[in-house]
């Protein structure tokens, strides 16, 4: 590491967050402030398995094979820790980010709670089938109310767990050190204390209430305007409760000293639908409201600025290396010598991957590139294009003038003469041609099925 280097960074992800979702206030808002906050940072997939090899492997899925996992090149934990760095990451309990797939690699410390805990309530059953954990304590939230246990969070996306993993880590451990932490509570099904949903509408949304609205969208049941703007305030509120979350993790920093010396990345590794386009939560589309995604670095030398230009989440590992002065062969551009002007500099749009099967819900999900329709976008701050390479349908926005994506540019109704730009079209080609040039030697296709308890936490998240 370099003398000047930073000895301490912390990786705040968020599954399933949405960049327009934010609130003003909080420790979220304070990392933004303080720091260069990204208006335009995209996913590289709509969902965890298609977007966390670039967040934590430097590499975008299907880039060394046909399957999802890291890439076979090394980590970001397995370059700190090569470097002489303490690792440690704690997943909330998201399916797609265990050893299985590869994301221990690199880190001492390793916990994602897939697996049954000695929890006095529930069973092993029940550790693992967290959508009926949370329905139980949806059900029993009156009666905790009246005893008074239930003005904290509840643990339903192992948040207490996760958070209290990390802290523990801060308070034993000596810099140099890197902390990832991910955090499920965005992820539905939406369930956070009812101190956040008075927080978040001055209202209690009640237990069959909650019920109702989770359990007619995921019947597939048309939605009401009632049961979406429930399922809104539920969101917004499990923000909220991440929020608080984080603010104790930064002041378990402060509490050691370590704030003034910590660089503290936070970003959303996918968005979530709440009908814009048909549909509810993050099936295989690429719309701004499932690729665009919060992304803040706060760096000690850095100043507090915001920046326009498009960015994608392969520029987390090399910021984080070049925070820390560790070498590294990744990719991505590095953010930390951001400035405001360089959103005046034409920008390498950011692409993003999907793939479909036969209908937009079928389940489960892809877990290889030949397993459906593969769907290529590429952005900038300006456009959004869209590529479905069977069917070969394009779609071209102009974010600037319809920042919904509802007016496709090469629709046969559009009016004039409008072809895609170059930049977005080689930019597409190119992520094609890579995908295409993947070494399909390097896993075995008959790749033995994930752990059950990896399996059953896949199911509780609807991936099965």
């Amino acid at each position: 590491m370099s003398t000047n280097a930073t000895p301490i960074t912390v990786l705040f992800t968020v599954d399933s967050l949405r960049a327009d979702a934010l609130p003003d206030d909080g420790a979220i808002a304070d990392l933004g402030r303080a720091g260069t906050t990204f208006e335009n940072a995209f996913a590289h997939g709509n969902w965890t398995p298609f977007s966390f090899p670039s967040i934590l492997g430097g590499g975008h899925v299907f880039t060394d094979s046909r399957d999802i996992g890291l890439p076979d090149r090394s980590t970001l934990a397995e370059t700190l820790r090569d470097a002489g760095i303490t690792t440690a990451g704690f997943n909330g309990a998201n399916g797609f980010l265990t050893d299985h797939w590869g994301y221990d690699r690199g880190f001492e410390t390793f916990e994602t709670f897939t697996s049954s805990t000695n929890d006095a309530f529930y069973s092993k059953y029940l550790t693992a089938h967290p959508t009926v954990q949370a329905w139980l304590q949806v059900a029993a939230s009156p009666f905790r109310r009246l005893l008074g246990r239930d003005g904290g969070a509840r643990n339903v996306s192992r948040m207490r767990d996760v958070e209290e993993h990390a802290v523990d880590f801060i308070e034993r451990a000596e810099p140099p050190f890197f902390l990832w932490v991910h955090y499920m509570d965005v992820h539905t099904p939406y369930v956070p204390a009812p101190k956040f949903v008075r927080d978040e509408t001055g209202v209690n949304v009640g237990s069959l209430k909650m019920l109702r609205a989770h359990a007619q969208a995921g019947l597939g049941k048309e939605v009401s305007g009632e049961t979406l703007d429930n399922l809104r305030s539920l969101y917004r509120a499990a923000i909220r409760q991440v929020d608080e979350s984080v603010g104790r993790v930064v002041s378990a920093l402060s509490d050691r000293g370590f704030r003034d010396d910590v660089c503290l990345v936070f970003a959303g590794d996918h968005g979530e639908e709440f009908m814009e386009h048909g549909h509810l939560a993050h099936y295989p589309k690429l719309y701004e409201e499932l690729v665009r995604v919060p992304l803040s670095v706060s760096h000690p030398d850095g100043g507090s600025k915001p920046v326009e230009r498009a960015v994608g989440l392969d520029a987390i590992p090399p910021t984080i290396c070049d925070a820390m002065g560790v070498d590294h062969d990744f990719d991505g551009e590095s953010l930390l010598d951001e400035t405001p002007d360089s959103s005046a500099t034409p920008a390498t749009p950011v692409t993003s991957v999907a793939v479909r099967g036969p209908t937009v819900t079928y389940q489960p999900i892809p877990r290889r590139l030949d397993d459906g329709e593969l769907l290529v976008s590429a952005r900038t701050r300006e456009w959004s294009y869209v590529y479905h390479t069977e069917s070969e349908a394009r779609e071209l926005y102009d974010r600037t003038a319809d920042p919904a994506e509802t007016q496709n540019l090469l629709d046969d109704t559009a009016a004039g003469d409008i072809d895609v730009p170059d930049h977005l079209h080689e930019a597409v080609e190119g992520r094609i041609d890579a995908m295409a040039a993947a070494d399909v030697e390097t896993r075995d296709n008959g790749e033995k099925a994930p752990p059950s308890a990896v399996t059953d936490r896949l199911k509780a998240l609807g991936y099965q």
